[in-house]
C-alpha cells in the first residue's frame, strides 16, 4: 500500500512540524495513526496516510453513517432523530449569508444526497459531487438524485456557482489545494462558500485527547483549528465573514468518544461532556466542537 509520509505541513508548507500524538482507527482497521502539528499555522494532520487510491476500504463500514445512511445503534439513531432539525437550519443559513433565496449550489461531498434534496426542494438549482459509488447509489434511490463523482468538480465552468458548500468534507480530500483553488475559480464574484470541520481546540477534544471521534484517523486527513481554517482561505484569496457553531457535534462527538475511551456507552457522562464543551462556546463560535466557516469571495 502507497502511504503519504509529510516532511511539511500540507497547508502551509512549514517544515516546523512535529508529533501531537496518535490516535486509533476505531471504525474500521483498528490500526494506530500519528497525529502531527503545524507550529507554524496550527494545522493538524495524519501522518502515514494511505494515498487516495488506497484509502477506500477505510470507509467500508456500515457504521460509515455518511454512506451508508445506517440507523445501527443507538447513537446512529439519534443522529437521525437530529438530522432533519439541522438540515433545515443549514438551509436557512445558506439563505442568510448567500443573500439569495434560490440560486444555483454545488454541494462537495454529498454523501447520501439529504442536504442536497433539501435544497432542491427550496427551489435552488443543485448539483451534488460524491465519490462513493453505495451513497450515489442510495441517493438515486432515496431522493432520485444523480450525484456526480469527484473528477466533475474540475470541469465546473468558470464563474457559475453561488454557493459551495462542504459539510465535514474538507478534512477528508487529498487535493487539499486543488479543491480550493477549484472552488475560488467555480464561485461568481462575492460567492458563498460554507465548510464545516471539527475543532480540535474545542473543550471535547481536549478531554478525550487521543479518543477524540473527530480525528477519525486516517479518513481525516487533516484537523484544523480555526486559525489554521483562516489562514489557508486567505492565503487562497477568500475572507472568513463569520464563525457559527454547530450545537449537535458536541454531543454526537462525545458519544461516540466516550464509546471509544471506556468501552461503554456512558450517555451521562457524554451528555455532560457535550453541554460543557456548548456552554464554553457561548459567545465565541470557533470554541465549538465543529465550526461551520461562512467564507466570501474578494
Amino acid at each position: 500500500m502507497s502511504v503519504i509520509t509529510y516532511s511539511q505541513c500540507p497547508s502551509c508548507q512549514s517544515s516546523n512540524i512535529s508529533k501531537a500524538l496518535q490516535a486509533k482507527d476505531y471504525t474500521v482497521s483498528k490500526e494506530i495513526f500519528e497525529i502531527w502539528h503545524c507550529n507554524q499555522c496550527t494545522l493538524r494532520f495524519t501522518q502515514n496516510i494511505p494515498d487516495v487510491n488506497h484509502i477506500a476500504p477505510y470507509y467500508q463500514s456500515t457504521a460509515y453513517i455518511s454512506h451508508s445512511d445506517t440507523q445501527e445503534g443507538f447513537i446512529n439513531k439519534l443522529y437521525h432523530i437530529v438530522r432533519n432539525q439541522t438540515l433545515q437550519t443549514k438551509k436557512k443559513l445558506i439563505i442568510a449569508e448567500s443573500g439569495l433565496q434560490k440560486g444555483v449550489l454545488l454541494d462537495v461531498g454529498a454523501g447520501i444526497g439529504a442536504f442536497a434534496n433539501i435544497m432542491k426542494q427550496a427551489g435552488w438549482i443543485v448539483t451534488g459531487i460524491e465519490p462513493d459509488d453505495t451513497a450515489r447509489t442510495i441517493a438515486a434511490s432515496k431522493y432520485q438524485l444523480q450525484l456526480q463523482s469527484s473528477e466533475n468538480l474540475f470541469t465546473k465552468e468558470v464563474e457559475s456557482i453561488n454557493v459551495i458548500t462542504m459539510w465535514h468534507v474538507l478534512e477528508h480530500v487529498h487535493e487539499l489545494h486543488k479543491y480550493i483553488d477549484t472552488f475560488y475559480k467555480i464561485l461568481k464574484p462575492n460567492g458563498t462558500l460554507i465548510i464545516a470541520v471539527p475543532n480540535y481546540t474545542s473543550y471535547d477534544a481536549e478531554i478525550y485527547n487521543e479518543y477524540w471521534a473527530a480525528y477519525d484517523v486516517p479518513r481525516h486527513l487533516y484537523h484544523f483549528s480555526p486559525r489554521s481554517m483562516e489562514l489557508l482561505m486567505i492565503d487562497k484569496g477568500f475572507t472568513v465573514r463569520t464563525f457559527r457553531p454547530m450545537w449537535f457535534d458536541s454531543f454526537y462527538v462525545s458519544m461516540l468518544s466516550e464509546k471509544y475511551k471506556t468501552q461503554k456507552n456512558n450517555l451521562i457522562k457524554a451528555v455532560w461532556n457535550g453541554i460543557i464543551s456548548n456552554l464554553k462556546t457561548i459567545g465565541n463560535s470557533k470554541n465549538c466542537s465543529s465550526v461551520i466557516y461562512v467564507i466570501k469571495k474578494k
